[in-house]
């Protein structure tokens, strides 16, 4: 494929995560083509893709020689097999979090990438967000000083279990798969792999029939790292709480993005990936608080696609390497396992 080509994109699954999140995102980053959809449903795909082709299935978008790469945004369970499906065929692949059902499966699809010579890498996107950006920022810069204590939350009010396959029993459902992959690529992409871990992973709304509620401790030498998600609680908009020597750092709100893409924003448009809602910065100064309004970092999901094609095209590192996927899978399964054993677990 010549260096200027477009890389053309087959995107598999146009539920919530398709539509709201790739599709808009693969269509406005600047090098890639969005060619063709698989759905079941086409008049949906229609309605919003009007150019794409859409595919029934899997093996007819595979079949297509023009295909460069895949995204799979599908349920969980079929993450695995639609990217070593995808790999096999000589496709590049992006998988959405999580990675896998397990560490075994996604280490037998980085596996499958080596052999076939493709970047695989998985939609780590809030890596890109400005929340986490900021934080960054500040813990780089050392304004905060040495951290000792990272609170990170995702948290919703939604008291009624709705029928979804996240929410019912099954392989990859909760809010510990669903969330928890966000918050753990975050931490260890600040931090680097903890010592030990700790969990409390349950059930708290009735009728639920998976995981609605995580409270996860990475213990470092001295930081630990707080990791808290829970679908019953209404004053849900804590994002982070960061407390070091130089100071703490507040911030209350999710990113925009993802309500941005809901709200039908095209990104990169003005206001895109803009937070209005600032952090707090806390410094003690003669015994007294002294509180400082941070401006957030400007934040573009764009940037992850952006670095696909680069990879893909130029040989660039990969903007998420397979082995952060892998050490996110296995903390994932660690956290289950100590939750479960009720007892701190080292990794």
């Amino acid at each position: 494929m010549p260096a200027s080509s477009p890389l053309k994109v087959a995107l598999v699954g146009y539920g919530y995560v398709g539509k709201t999140f790739h599709a808009p995102l693969i269509v406005a980053t600047p090098g890639l083509t969005l060619r063709a959809v698989v759905s079941s449903d086409p008049a949906k795909v229609a309605a919003d893709l009007p150019d794409a082709r859409v595919a029934p299935d899997l093996a007819e978008a595979l079949a297509d020689p023009a295909i460069d790469l895949v995204v799979i945004a599908t349920p969980n369970a079929l993450h695995a097999p639609q990217a070593i499906a995808a790999l096999n065929a000589g496709k590049h692949v992006v998988v959405d979090k999580p990675f896998a059902l397990s560490a075994a499966e996604a280490r037998t699809m980085a596996e499958t990438a080596r052999a076939a010579g493709k970047l695989l890498t998985v939609f780590h996107n809030r890596r890109w967000d400005s929340d986490f950006l900021t934080v960054k920022r500040l813990i780089a810069d050392g304004t905060l000083g040495e951290v000792v204590q990272f609170e990170s939350h995702f948290d919703r009010f939604r008291p009624v279990v709705r029928d979804r396959w996240r929410e019912r029993a099954g392989p990859g459902a909760g809010a510990w798969m669903d969330l928890g992959p966000h918050l753990l690529d975050q931490a260890l992409v600040l931090f680097g792999e903890p010592l030990a871990v700790t969990a409390d992973i349950g059930v708290q709304r009735p009728g639920a029939g998976a995981d609605d509620y995580f409270h996860v401790v990475l213990r470092y030498p001295t930081l630990r790292v707080i990791l808290h998600g829970s679908l019953l609680t209404a004053a849900s908009d804590l994002r982070l709480a960061v407390h070091g020597t130089g100071g703490s750092f507040v911030k209350h709100g999710l990113d925009p993005q993802e309500a941005q893409l809901k709200a039908g924003m095209v990104p990169g448009a003005p206001g895109w990936g803009r937070d209005s809602r600032h952090g707090v910065l806390t410094t003690v100064e003669n015994d007294a608080q002294v509180h400082a309004d941070v401006s957030p970092e400007p934040a573009d999901y764009r940037a992850f696609y952006a670095g696909v094609r680069e990879a893909t095209l130029h040989g660039a590192p990969s903007p998420v390497p397979v082995e952060e996927g892998l050490r996110v899978m296995d903390l994932l399964e660690l956290a289950r396992r100590a939750s479960e054993a009720r007892r701190e677990l080292t990794v």
